[in-house]
């Protein structure tokens, strides 16, 4: 399964704090899964990248959203798991514009997915992303990051 965290917004450089941390956490679960990262200008230019992936099984997007559900990192893992289990290929977890997701992204989305009730900054919202990604994967496969605490 290949795993791709994208967002709508500028691209960081390579200097940004939040993007190099993100990417550790990205390569860490390149481990257990094909892991990525992208970049859109726009919306629209999003969804369009989504319509031409190509695979046995569509893609699966994952918008985070304030209004989305709320899991516990076991219970996300659970859900990431199922999604394997299914024989999904590509799982796209994507970060908005600042003006939020339209009412056609949302339609699209197969899970609306919130990090919590707090306003935080996209950058800090992919690194959280980042690192619950890596620790799903760690929770599948029983490796010792993830304590439960």
């Amino acid at each position: 399964m290949r795993l791709t965290l994208a967002h709508v917004g500028v691209r960081f450089g390579a200097k940004d704090p939040f993007d190099a941390l993100a990417g550790m956490y990205l390569e860490r679960c390149s481990i257990f899964a094909g892991c990525g990262a992208e970049a859109f200008k726009t919306e629209q230019a999003l969804l369009e990248w989504l319509d031409r992936q190509q695979g046995r099984t569509p893609v699966i997007a994952v918008l985070l959203d304030s209004r989305g559900r709320q899991m516990t990192s076991e219970a996300f893992a659970a859900w990431l798991g199922a999604r394997r289990d299914e024989g999904a290929q590509h799982v796209v977890f994507a970060i908005g514009p600042a003006s939020g997701w339209s009412d056609a992204a949302r339609g699209r989305a197969r899970l609306l997915l919130s990090l919590g009730s707090l306003t935080m900054a996209h950058a800090l919202a992919r690194l959280v992303m980042a690192e619950q990604l890596y620790r799903a994967c760690t929770i599948l496969t029983g490796h010792p990051y993830h304590t439960g605490h």
